[in-house]
């Protein structure tokens, strides 16, 4: 666990003033590729180059059940985790489609089915057969909770040998936005009614009650929640956990981050509880449909790239964001300057 509070070196901030610099050279009005210019600046200085670039993504899709879900609060049954895996492994997922238009590294890993996968694709880190009901008791225990931190790290490190430009987590877990509502909540002392949606698609009379099942957990915990590790172990999942170690891991070692949704942010504002330097290393995809979304965006500081009301998770929205992210690479590196073209400026 002690990986977790280890210290994170900032972006070089003289490679994002060049790259700024740069930016009121080009044959452009002043500002006017809007975000497009601050997120090659930022990607300039995260990879202490002038010429920033995105050619090698990696997608690590986490997997994980939860034990919340015998609560009724999801529109699909438990056992559809494991069939969205062996989608995955399959190659028909949604995020394998995209995965494969932006040519990213893609793998699963199994950090907690209750009916595990033996499929070739998918990674075995097993921290047991589905989190405990958190309605009633702690989600997770001190040993699942050490091997879900280990296979977000070691996602990183694949990520890190396959020389991956860029980290994109995901996941896959019925019923975890149920989770994933009570650690926002939890962190942001906020009631579940702000934080928790229709997830997979439910009416609004299941929304009430997926809410009120929180809300009787949030209260069950309430001495349990003073810190986001506590947190995490009362009320998460082995994938979100995965998430976060993943997302601390990438930003101790200097890989840029671009988060997904609504679980994959709450993942990343867990992340930046436990070790703020984390912020600095994020990017973040899309503002999805999911309620909530918005309040931990923000709570983050978090400017998304695309808003296109998303709401499938898996790391969808976050690949969708990636030909954004490497236009702006190359809108910056390609691009005449003033000089170059011979156009007399407005000064």
């Amino acid at each position: 666990m002690q990986s977790l509070f280890e210290p994170i070196i900032a972006p070089h901030p003289e490679f994002f003033q060049r790259a700024l610099a740069r930016q009121a050279q080009l044959t452009k009005p002043p500002g006017s590729l809007g975000m497009l210019e601050t997120l090659a600046a930022r990607l300039a200085a995260m990879q202490s180059r002038d010429q920033p670039r995105l050619d090698t993504i990696h997608v690590s899709i986490f997997a994980a059940d939860h034990g919340i879900a015998a609560e009724g609060v999801s529109a699909f049954p438990q056992s559809v985790t494991a069939q969205m895996v062996k989608n995955f492994a399959a190659g028909g997922g949604a995020v394998n489609v995209l995965a494969r238009h932006v040519k990213a590294q893609f793998e699963v890993v199994d950090v907690g089915l209750s009916e595990p996968v033996d499929l070739p694709g998918v990674i075995n880190n097993h921290a047991g057969f589905g989190t405990a009901n958190f309605k009633h008791q702690k989600a997770i225990n001190e040993s699942e909770f050490y091997v879900s931190l280990a296979a977000g790290r070691a996602a990183v490190n694949r990520a890190l040998a396959g020389q991956a430009d860029l980290f994109i987590g995901g996941e896959m877990g019925i019923a975890n936005t149920t989770s994933a509502s009570a650690i926002a909540a939890a962190l942001l002392s906020v009631p579940a009614s702000q934080v928790t949606g229709a997830g997979t698609g439910l009416t609004d009379q299941q929304i009430i009650h997926k809410t009120d099942v929180i809300e009787q957990a949030l209260q069950h915990h309430h001495k349990h929640l003073q810190d986001p590790v506590a947190i995490l172990l009362a009320l998460g999942g082995f994938e979100i956990v995965a998430l976060v170690a993943a997302y601390v891991r990438a930003a101790q070692k200097g890989l840029p981050v671009l988060v997904d949704g609504f679980i994959s942010s709450v993942a990343a504002l867990a992340a930046v509880k436990i070790n703020p330097g984390c912020a600095d290393w994020f990017f973040y995809g899309h503002l999805s449909d999911e309620k909530g979304h918005k309040i931990v965006l923000d709570a983050l500081t978090a400017e998304p790239i695309l808003q296109l009301h998303l709401r499938l998770g898996e790391a969808s929205g976050a690949v969708m964001a990636v030909p954004i992210l490497q236009m702006a690479c190359q809108l910056h590196n390609e691009m005449a300057t003033f000089t170059q073209a011979n156009i007399t400026t407005g000064q």
